[in-house]
């Protein structure tokens, strides 16, 4: 009896196991008969963002002339700013693609930024308010599974410059104030043709040429009939926690004007200007962050040099409030670089040659800025946070997708025995400031 009652447990095992392998089976079978998943289309990779930065910077001293000097797009002392409104319609390359791929990228700004930043040739002039209309790029870019494991992208028209630690847009920079190297050491965009090379997932290539730093193609677009080089080396060490992205840009920059012939004695279209710049970007911890930006630029025509380091650091005490810091040492060799714009067009009257005047003999005069009384050396140490609240889901607000609140102080120095701050009268100058940006 106990042998058949044995022999029927198996049975009854045996069956069991039969049954649980039939259903593993049609299950699979299933999963297999189910097609995978297409791709995105095109077309819902598309996006549209926005973002509006407002701020002020208080300046103690008053200085008479109502500017922050030293510092571009915090100029007014003051006096509430618009700095922002940006409009991004954007298809960016698929990271992962192995053929053909194709993206744009077209930015828009409303703003006091857009005295600083405009293309020449392009609505630097419609609006004289502080307040101006810009196109901050406009390009299109093509994905080429060609000569390397990772392809070459080609990217084509109006872009931001690859150098530097900061960029135009606000919300992807640590603080509200910009540094001495953003301001005068690098440019902040071109119109040409850039290629990046992935040769290895460690190692890019960026190579292009372009018509010069801000300027579109033609005249007045271009402020000479020279073309420039583009390029660097990105390395991407440590999973990609440490990067390092060496660029220099080389061209003729100066007007071909009259006054600037006589006052170099060169031909502006064939005088080079250097811009060297290295970023190194290292992710320590989840929670800190140090960015390290070397620059050097040199001007062939006027023979005058610049060159610096900033140290930037960013802590995140919680994952809505960071600590942030910057501190620089940036040498302007000649006094050529640095200055101060206290006209809405003056900035875009340099570049364009409009604001130098012939005085004959092989002497010109400049006006519409003001420059450094002397040669300098400038000390620059900026402490602010990053405060980023969890917003409510309110039905009032389903648009806006961020804020961010970012105050500082910032105190900037004279190393040369100079009094270039609170209009010629001071060797350094202390500025409490912040910004708010709402990202929609």
């Amino acid at each position: 009896m106990a042998s058949t009652d044995r022999f029927c447990a198996l049975l009854s095992l045996c069956a069991a196991a039969l049954f649980l392998d039939a259903g593993l089976y049609a299950h699979a079978a299933d999963v297999a008969a189910k097609p995978a998943a297409p791709p995105p289309a095109w077309i819902d990779t598309l996006t549209v963002s926005g973002a509006v930065e407002a701020g002020e910077t208080f300046n103690p001293a008053y200085p008479p002339n109502g500017l922050n000097f030293g510092q571009l797009f915090t100029d007014k002392s003051n006096l509430a700013l618009l700095n922002q409104a940006l409009l991004t319609i954007q298809r960016p390359l698929d990271p992962n693609a192995t053929g053909y791929d194709f993206g744009f990228k077209v930015q828009t700004m409303y703003g006091s930024d857009a005295r600083y930043t405009h293309f020449l040739g392009e609505l630097d002039y419609i609006i004289p308010n502080r307040t101006q209309f810009d196109v901050v790029e406009a390009y299109g870019v093509v994905h080429l599974p060609w000569l390397y494991k990772g392809g070459v992208d080609v990217k084509f028209g109006q872009y931001v410059t690859l150098e530097g630690a900061e960029v135009i847009s606000a919300s992807d920079n640590l603080l509200y104030s910009h540094s001495y190297i953003f301001n005068f050491g690098v440019p902040l965009k071109h119109t040409g043709v850039m290629t990046i090379s992935h040769i290895d997932p460690l190692v890019d290539i960026y190579a292009g040429v372009d018509s010069g730093v801000n300027t579109s193609v033609g005249w007045p677009g271009d402020n000479n009939r020279g073309v420039a080089f583009h390029g660097g080396v990105g390395l991407n060490l440590l999973d990609g926690n440490f990067t390092i992205l060496a660029t220099t840009h080389i061209g003729p920059e100066n007007p071909d004007v009259p006054a600037v012939i006589a006052g170099c004695a060169c031909n502006p279209n064939r005088a080079l200007r250097y811009l060297d710049d290295v970023t190194t970007t290292w992710k320590v911890t989840d929670k800190l962050t140090l960015i390290n930006d070397i620059n050097y630029i040199h001007d062939n025509a006027f023979h005058a040099s610049g060159y610096g380091v900033a140290q930037y650091a960013a802590y995140a005490i919680t994952d809505w409030l960071k600590i942030v810091g910057r501190a620089e040492v940036w040498r302007d060799a000649e006094g050529f670089f640095v200055a101060a714009y206290p006209g809405n067009f003056d900035f875009v009257n340099v570049e364009h040659g409009f604001n130098f005047l012939n005085l004959g003999g092989g002497s010109f005069f400049s006006y519409g800025f003001i420059s450094a009384p002397a040669p300098t050396t400038y000390l620059e140490l900026t402490a602010g946070l990053n405060i980023t609240p969890t917003l409510p889901a309110d039905p009032a607000l389903p648009l806006i997708k961020a804020l961010i609140v970012r105050p500082e102080i910032r105190y900037d120095a004279s190393l040369s025995h100079t009094t270039p701050f609170d209009a010629g009268r001071k060797a350094s100058q202390f500025t409490f400031a912040g910004d708010i940006i709402v990202k929609f």
